[in-house]
């Protein structure tokens, strides 16, 4: 004789620990993915114009 025995798996969630890994997460990824286009822009300015000018147009840029 086959006996069928049922079992049942519970899992628990905290929405709210999920909500904020899932937030600081997307957070850290833009703040990467804006900080590596500054880099390209920076590196792209002192390969077009060179490296006195870049710096000559950033003082001029902040002293107007």
């Amino acid at each position: 004789m086959t006996t069928n025995t049922n079992t049942m798996t519970r899992t628990e969630v905290e929405v709210g620990k999920e909500t904020s890994e899932f937030a600081l997460g997307s957070g850290m990824v833009m703040a990467a993915l804006v900080g590596l286009w500054g880099a390209i822009c920076l590196v792209s300015a002192l390969v077009s114009v060179g490296p006195l000018n870049a710096v000559t147009g950033y003082f001029t840029a902040l002293l107007g």
